[in-house]
């Protein structure tokens, strides 16, 4: 028999999400800063061996909306707890367990195995481990706790094959060639949207979003043309830099990972553009694929 089934990965900020959602594909298929709130949409990964196919889903982390944009990342995270076979709750040594209660609760009300990871336990000791085990416990009685460390890939294959285990007999949804749902260009503005948040400071990151005008491909070099948008002329400002020095450094940056992504020669062409509040606008987070119907 074939087993496939849809394993979503949910829980709050910074937490190691995309770090586990990377080593379980095997791609850098999230983006993992260490920044919160990078996540913006659900990504999935694909696992493909003869007998199985295990489609993971990256979600945004769980978070009281503020603006509309924050509301879709919410809807994105909730979607997750729709379509799940196998749940994977993801939290670590750190957070407060009690921590967005409301989405807790809906965890614990699924009728779909969950795995609860305790990640990060290379920060912790054997004693407070064994405590938050037994918070985690209390809170998700039915859920399966599994201390794992994404970042040093300890637990990640007993991890592995705890989800083959549950996933349920079923034919490929994908071609067993696919590595992800999402087209090339989302990968491109992704890349792009992580070099902003390494290099630049405080709001600007979140205020970003990066459109991909222009990608065509030939055998042997990608084209591209991307805009990053801002909400204001000061942010436009801050991501050119002075005599154009950072909006440079961000885009040499983005070439070398989109040539090491695409294994291609890369000419990258990047502009800023303002779209004022279009965090607040649904129209214009419905053009930027911000919708999760």
């Amino acid at each position: 028999m074939h087993k496939a089934g849809f394993v979503n990965i949910v829980g709050n900020p910074n937490v190691g999400k995309s770090t586990l959602m990377n080593q379980l594909v095997g791609e850098r298929i999230s983006i993992a800063t260490f920044k919160a709130q990078t996540t913006r949409h659900r990504i999935m990964g694909i696992v493909n061996t003869d007998d199985m196919q295990i489609v993971f889903s990256d979600t945004p982390g769980v978070l009281k909306p503020n603006y509309k944009l924050q509301e879709s990342m919410l809807a994105f995270s909730e979607s997750a707890l729709q379509d799940a076979d196998v749940l994977l709750y993801v939290t670590d040594v750190v957070e407060d367990p009690e921590k967005n209660r409301d989405f807790l609760d809906k965890v614990a009300r699924m009728n779909v195995p969950v795995l609860l990871l305790i990640n990060k336990i290379d920060q912790s000791d054997q004693t407070t481990l064994g405590d938050i085990v037994e918070r985690w416990h209390g809170l998700l009685p039915t859920a399966e706790i599994l201390p794992i460390s994404a970042k040093n890939k300890f637990g990640v294959d007993m991890l592995l094959n705890r989800i083959r285990e549950l996933l349920p007999d079923s034919p490929p949804y994908f071609d067993k060639e696919q590595l992800t749902d999402k087209p090339a260009r989302f990968f491109v503005s992704e890349i792009i949207r992580e070099k902003i948040l390494l290099y630049y400071d405080k709001e600007i990151p979140y205020s970003v979003e990066v459109s991909v005008e222009q990608f065509k491909e030939d055998a042997r070099r990608i084209h591209i043309s991307a805009v990053i948008y801002v909400e204001r002329d000061s942010q436009k400002g801050i991501i050119i830099g002075h005599q154009g020095v950072a909006l440079k450094k961000v885009s040499t940056e983005s070439r070398k990972s989109l040539e090491k992504f695409f294994g291609k020669s890369i000419y990258l062409e990047v502009f800023v553009k303002v779209d004022k509040d279009w965090r607040s606008s649904q129209k214009e987070l419905n053009n930027f694929g911000y919708n999760p119907e």
